[in-house]
Order: C-alpha cells, then sequence, then structure tokens
C-alpha cells in the first residue's frame, strides 16, 4: 500500500539515483516515477541537487522511493550539457549565493570563464562571491595584477575574497561567508574547492587531487552534484568541476542586461536594438573607448555573443 505523500531535499544526484532528504532528515535513495512530464528547461538531469520534491515510499525493505513531483524553484544554474546537443544540465536549484574560487596560476582560470559564470548567475539573479585562491604562489607582480583585477569585479558589486591555505589567508572570513545560506561552490577542476571546503567542514573528509603540473589541469574529483549540512540552515553545494560552461537559455538581444556596467547604459544608445558592435550612437562602445567599461568584459561580451569556446 502506498504512503501518502512526504516532501524532501535532493542532495544527491548520481545520474538516474537521487538521494533525498526527508524533512526528519532520514536519506532515501530514490528515483523518479514512470515517465516525467517535465516543464521548463530541455536538460539531460530533470531533477537538481537543491529541489524541493515530493516522494512516495517505494520499497521499506531497501528503503527506496519514488519521486512523484518536482515543487517549483526559486532559481536555478544551468550549462550546457557536455553529451547531449542543444540540451542543457542543470548544476543546482534554489541557492542563495554561488561562491565562484578561481587562480591566477596551477591552474589559471581564464577572466573569460568566469565572465560566463557571472552571466549565467546574473541570469538567474544569484548573488556571486568570487575568492581568489592560492595567494601564496604569487610573486609580487602577479598580485598586482589579481587586486586589478578583484577592483573592477568589485567595482561591479561582486564580493571578492583572497585566499591562502598555507598561509591561513581569509580562511575565517571564507567560512563566515556560508552561514545560513545554501551555497554553490564551482570553479575549474584543481583550483582548491576541495581543500577550502575540508575547512569549513573538516568531518566531511572530502578527497583532493593534486594539480598536474605538466598539464596544469586539475584533476576531477567530484563526479556529481552533491549537497552538504554545514549546519543549521546551512548548505554546501559542491558542482563537477567545469571544464567549460555555455551560455543557455540568454538570448543574444538580452545579453547586455547581464553585464552590470552595459545593464546601467541600457535605453541611451540611438538606436533600441543596439548590440553594441558597430552602431552609430552606441553609449557601451563610447564607455568602453572612454576606459569605463573593462576591454576584457568587452571582449567576454563579444566571445559570448559569438558563441565562442571561453576557455581562453
Amino acid at each position: 500500500m502506498t504512503e501518502s505523500k512526504k516532501k524532501g531535499l535532493i542532495v544527491r544526484s548520481t545520474g538516474s539515483w537521487y538521494e533525498v532528504r526527508s524533512e526528519a532528515g532520514k536519506v532515501y535513495n530514490g528515483r523518479l516515477k514512470g515517465k516525467f512530464k517535465l516543464k521548463g528547461p530541455q536538460t539531460s538531469n530533470p531533477i537538481a541537487v537543491g529541489d524541493w520534491v515530493m516522494y512516495e515510499m517505494e520499497d521499506e525493505v531497501h528503503q527506496t522511493v519514488l519521486i512523484v513531483e518536482i515543487l517549483p524553484r526559486q532559481n536555478y544554474l544551468i550549462r550546457k550539457s557536455v553529451h547531449k546537443t542543444g540540451q542543457g544540465q542543470l548544476l543546482a536549484a534554489n541557492i542563495d549565493q554561488a561562491i565562484f574560487i578561481m587562480t591566477y596560476k596551477m591552474p589559471k582560470t581564464s577572466l573569460g570563464f568566469l565572465d560566463r559564470f557571472l552571466v549565467t548567475a546574473e541570469a538567474f539573479r544569484i548573488p556571486v562571491q568570487i575568492v581568489f585562491n592560492k595567494m601564496d604562489l604569487l610573486n609580487e607582480e602577479e598580485q598586482d595584477q589579481v587586486f586589478e583585477w578583484a577592483g573592477l569585479y568589485q567595482s561591479l558589486g561582486y564580493g571578492i575574497l583572497f585566499t591562502s591555505i598555507p598561509k591561513e589567508q581569509g580562511i575565517e572570513e571564507f567560512t563566515e561567508m556560508f552561514q545560513g545560506k545554501v551555497s554553490l561552490m564551482s570553479g575549474h577542476s584543481g583550483v582548491g574547492k576541495s581543500s577550502l571546503m575540508n575547512i569549513v567542514a573538516p568531518d566531511l573528509h572530502i578527497k583532493t587531487k593534486e594539480v598536474s603540473d605538466f598539464a596544469e589541469k586539475g584533476v576531477h574529483t567530484t563526479t556529481y552534484s552533491t549537497m552538504w549540512e554545514l549546519g543549521k540552515d546551512t548548505y554546501l553545494i559542491d558542482s563537477p568541476g567545469i571544464k567549460e560552461l555555455g551560455i543557455l537559455e540568454i538570448e543574444k538581444e538580452e545579453l547586455a542586461h547581464y553585464f552590470p556596467e552595459m545593464r546601467e547604459l541600457l535605453g541611451q544608445c540611438k538606436f533600441n536594438n543596439c548590440m553594441h558592435l558597430s552602431e552609430p550612437g552606441c553609449v557601451v562602445r563610447e564607455a568602453l573607448e572612454q576606459g569605463d567599461i573593462a576591454e576584457s568584459r568587452y571582449f567576454s561580451y563579444l566571445s559570448m555573443l559569438e558563441n565562442n569556446d571561453n576557455r581562453r
């Protein structure tokens, strides 16, 4: 006999099976019931970590449940599916903030990649904190470059933090960043996400791997998104190390809306449908020439418009 429906939180996704945490804190293995009619984006994974669902008990002995309904999302983060053309992959849902970990080297994070992440988060109104990790590896000149980048993104309204695990720089502030929020942590493989998470939540014993000196590329340690409970109302979602982040669900005409410095100028161009390329009377181009918009940000805008690869 089927029990009545209960509410649960998706805390881990492994493809076809999901870990569902009941409101009482018990974790079940769950799967979608039969053919599921889905609304919203066309995705390779219908459910994301952070989703609230309704479930029914399927098997008392093996403690498995059937997911019968996905509750409406406050927001979600999506990227292009690596395997299925034209589809998206949901990274997480119902997020209070995204924490983007980047490194100047070992491995290098490009500003183009950061900008893609910021645009995706802006599109779903998710605040972003940018953490510059491995500051201890940098010489004075490299540090100055990072401080310059940080100043740019701080002026655009993003939170900034500098961290170094060996020097214990920024670790206390990093830990405080999570309190009372559902946070998604992201960034390239090898930037130190797992090492930082082990400081925030040492009980979790999250697996870490070294960055390959030869390729300066991180070795993937996370295969699926997982949600960790760090304390009361405090959750951390660790998403897979992202090699690329394709923009989805953003029309080209809307792209400038998700660059804060361009959004401020919307409606001021001579033409309503200005794409800020070579049109006469374009205030965005004027701001670029006057140095009010950073060249790197404008190049990122062009790259996204042309749908170019972002790993430059």
